[in-house]
C-alpha cells in the first residue's frame, strides 16, 4: 500500500457549539477538499464516441411525447435545453436537438475509469453519482503539497484518458468546494481560499446554494432571503423556526462553514428501477408485464454486487401526476428474485382497480445491507 502524505496546514480556531461570536469561527482542522464534476457527462460520451455530434445540440434520452432529457450537451443548453425537461419543451426550445438513447453501461465503465485516476491521489473518495465526486485530499498518496496541482493532475489524466474534461473545485470544506466547481463550468477549475470564503457565499444568490432546493429557495425569498449575505443576517433560532433542522446547516454554509466529512464508506439507502409509458396502463395484468423486466434489473443489480434489503417499495404515478407508494418490509432480508416477485405483484395488485390511467411504474428495495456508496440519492437504475 502506497504511504498517505499529510499536507500541513495552518492551525484555526476550534468551532464551538453557541453561537454568539461565532460569525468568523472556522473548523479546528483545515482541510483540502475536491468537488470534480464531470461536464454534460452522458452528452460528452456521446460526442466523443460519435464524431458527428460533436458541435452540435445533443440530448440524451428519448424524443417520443412523454420522454425526458437525461442529459443536454453545453450547445443544447443555450437554448434551455436541461436535464429532466420533458422531450416535447426541449424540442420546442431547440427544433435541431439531436436525441441519442442512453448508453448507461457505457457511462458506468467511463466512471470507473475516472474513479481509478481518483484512486490514485487518495482513498477518501464520495462519489455523489457516476459523474461527480468529493476528494479528500488534506492527506494524499502522492505527497503533493498543493491541493490545486492535484485537480490540476487529475483533470489532466481524465483528459487524457477518457478524453473528456472535468471541472474542479477546491476548498476548505465540501459546500464550498462545490460551489467553486459550478464556478467556471465547463472545463474550469476554481479555488476558494479560507480568506475568500465567506465574502464569496455572501454574494451568491441563495438559488446557487448547494442543498437549497426550488422549494426552499422560494420559501426564503418570502422571508427576504435574496443572497447569501440576507441568509447569513438571521438568527439561528429563525431559520430553525423557518426550516426546521435544516436551519443550522444554513445558519453555518452562509459564513462558509460546513463540517460535513467526506464519507468513502456510506451506505446507498435503496436501489430502484422505473420505466414511463408511451401509453397508460389501465388493467393489472399489463402492468404486471411491465413490472416483470424492473424487478429482474434489480435483482440482478442485487446479485453482482451481493446485497439485500427487507423493503420493497412500489411507485405508481397516474395519468394526472398524481403519485402514491406502497411498500412492505420483511423481517429478513429478500433472499431470492421470486421472493421479490411475490412481494411486488402484491403491492401492484393492491391499487387495481384503477380510476385513472397509469403513466409510470417503479419497484425499489431498501434497508440495504453491504452497500458500499453515496447515500445522498437513491441509485436510479434507467430503464
Amino acid at each position: 500500500m502506497m504511504p498517505v502524505c499529510q499536507i500541513s496546514s495552518e492551525q484555526s480556531p476550534p468551532l464551538g457549539d453557541s453561537v454568539a461570536g461565532e460569525t468568523d469561527v472556522v473548523p479546528e482542522r483545515q482541510r483540502k477538499i475536491i468537488h470534480i464534476d464531470m461536464d454534460a457527462f452522458y452528452a460528452s460520451v456521446e460526442q466523443r464516441d460519435n464524431p458527428e455530434l460533436r458541435g452540435k445540440p445533443v440530448a440524451v434520452g428519448y424524443s417520443q411525447a412523454r420522454g425526458v432529457v437525461a442529459a443536454a450537451s453545453y450547445e443544447a443548453r443555450k437554448f434551455g435545453v436541461y436535464s429532466a425537461l420533458p422531450s416535447v419543451t426541449a424540442r420546442r426550445k431547440c427544433p435541431d436537438l439531436i436525441f441519442v438513447p442512453p448508453r448507461f453501461d457505457v457511462y458506468k465503465s467511463v466512471s470507473r475509469e475516472i474513479q481509478a485516476i481518483f484512486a490514485t491521489h487518495t482513498p477518501v473518495i464520495e462519489p455523489l453519482s457516476l459523474d461527480e465526486a468529493y476528494l479528500d485530499v488534506t492527506e494524499n498518496l502522492q505527497c503533493i503539497v498543493s491541493a490545486t496541482h492535484i485537480a490540476e493532475d487529475i483533470r489532466a489524466k481524465i483528459r487524457l484518458e477518457t478524453g473528456l474534461t472535468a471541472s474542479a473545485g477546491i476548498s476548505y470544506n465540501k459546500f464550498l468546494a462545490k460551489l467553486a466547481s459550478d464556478h467556471r463550468k465547463p472545463d474550469g477549475l476554481f479555488v476558494i481560499t479560507p480568506s475568500m470564503g465567506p465574502a464569496f457565499v455572501e454574494t451568491l444568490p441563495i438559488k446557487k446554494f448547494h442543498g437549497v432546493g426550488p422549494a426552499t429557495a422560494t420559501k426564503m425569498h418570502r422571508l427576504g432571503i435574496e443572497t447569501g449575505l440576507d441568509l447569513k443576517a438571521q438568527t439561528l433560532p429563525f431559520l430553525q423556526r423557518h426550516f426546521g433542522r435544516a436551519g443550522r446547516y444554513y445558519y453555518w454554509i452562509a459564513r462558509g462553514i460546513d463540517e460535513r466529512q467526506v464519507s468513502a464508506d456510506r451506505a446507498r439507502k435503496s436501489i430502484g428501477a422505473e420505466n414511463t409509458f408511451a401509453e397508460d396502463i389501465n388493467d393489472c395484468e399489463p402492468a404486471r408485464r411491465e413490472l416483470k423486466p424492473l424487478i429482474e434489473k434489480i435483482w440482478s443489480h442485487c446479485e453482482s454486487a451481493s446485497i439485500r434489503g427487507k423493503t420493497v417499495t412500489l411507485k405508481v404515478k397516474y395519468a394526472d401526476f398524481h403519485q402514491v407508494t406502497r411498500s412492505r418490509t420483511s423481517k429478513t432480508a429478500v433472499s431470492t428474485e421470486d421472493e421479490l416477485e411475490r412481494i411486488s405483484y402484491d403491492l401492484l395488485d393492491s391499487i387495481f382497480p384503477v380510476s385513472k390511467g397509469v403513466r409510470l411504474l417503479g419497484i425499489s428495495m431498501s434497508s440495504l445491507g453491504d452497500a458500499e456508496v453515496s447515500d445522498e440519492h437513491q441509485l436510479l437504475l434507467s430503464f
